[in-house]
């Protein structure tokens, strides 16, 4: 294994532990034109409601402060943590520096994101840039650095595509697959909410040169809920992320879907690693709410390393199995590739 760009510098793979390849320590995805308080306390007797409809309340939907997050990663290293990845990209807050002094107080690796988030959280001059503007920007964030400062991208993405796609992600998408090319990062996409969506974005990237292999579909709990569809990502070479581990409940907040549960999760994934697809499989839990964290009384970033270990093993997961989850893949697919000069 290679080198995974931190926020504070490449560091080995080999030294690198457990890792959650979909996460977010600082973040905004307040929906503009959201009413509401932005400040309201959230009270231990209103936690559960808030929590059950996730990010419709403003107050819940944003989490800035470094001081927080960095208790939660001294948090998620007790459960065995070694590397987050911060997937904020542009318009949801992303705070390069906030993020390189979390890392450097909780003693936790932290992988920043390139790329910029869906159309209506983007500012006017972003989202008139054409395929090249925004290729030669997310190419930047992975080798000059993020927004003005010295702190590098590891990990182009969580792209933001809403369904039907909107003309600034779809170029989003073609300078993505572009940036990959000249960086050998690996591409992390967020799909829009139908189940054509995941199949349209690899259409795309493929379209425009990018390796497959290293393209991660996220949010298959919502996107394709009882895993139908599932297997021709994997057969295209993509790989496939559950990431609302923790999210125990039939109803979603953002739409007619039936959420599957933790072990339902497990379910679908040990079917598709017994059918050749383990190293194509990622897990992660995709906190972006504060009642997912464990200040306000949620699992915090450490829930799969505490609990859904224990139940892999019960599910009868071979311990390559575990490992290539919480380790070996998401490594894997942070590994910069070099690319010829």
């Amino acid at each position: 294994m290679g080198s995974v760009r931190t926020v504070l510098g490449d560091v080995p793979a080999a030294r690198i532990g457990n890792a959650m390849i979909h996460e977010h320590l600082l973040f905004d995805i307040v929906p503009p034109g959201a009413t509401g308080d932005r400040g309201a306390p959230i009270r231990a007797e209103d936690r559960w409601q808030i929590d059950y409809r996730s990010n419709e309340a403003p107050a819940n939907a944003h989490q800035t402060e470094p001081d927080v997050a960095v208790a939660e990663l001294r948090a998620f290293a007790e459960d065995g943590g070694s590397l987050i990845v911060d997937q904020s990209v542009a318009g949801i807050h992303r705070d390069a520096e906030g993020l390189a002094r979390i890392s450097r107080e909780s003693g936790v690796h932290v992988v920043a994101a390139a790329g910029i988030y869906t159309a209506p959280f983007l500012d006017p001059a972003t989202a008139a840039m054409d395929a090249d503007a925004l290729a030669a920007r997310f190419i930047a964030e992975v080798t000059e650095g993020l927004d003005g400062t010295e702190v590098r991208a590891g990990l182009i993405g969580e792209i933001g595509c809403s369904w039907p796609l909107a003309p600034v992600e779809h170029r989003a998408l073609i300078a993505a697959a572009r940036a990959q090319q000249a960086t050998g990062a690996a591409i992390s996409v967020h799909p829009g909410r139908d189940a054509a969506a995941c199949g349209q974005i690899l259409d795309i990237l493929d379209g425009a040169g990018a390796d497959l292999s290293r393209v991660i579909l996220c949010h298959m709990d919502r996107t394709h809920p009882d895993g139908t569809g599932i297997q021709a990502l994997l057969d295209r070479g993509a790989a496939v992320e559950w990431d609302f581990f923790g999210i125990e409940q039939s109803h979603y907040w953002m739409g007619e879907v039936e959420l599957p549960t933790d072990l339902g999760r497990l379910r679908l994934i040990g079917g598709f690693a017994a059918h050749g697809h383990a190293d194509q499989l990622l897990v992660s839990q995709d906190i972006c709410t504060k009642t997912r964290m464990r200040r306000w009384g949620g699992h915090g970033y450490g829930h799969i390393l505490r609990n859904m270990r224990p139940l892999m093993a019960r599910a009868g997961f071979a311990e390559d199995l575990i490992r290539a989850l919480l380790r070996d893949t998401p490594l894997r697919y942070l590994t910069l590739l070099e690319r010829p000069a």
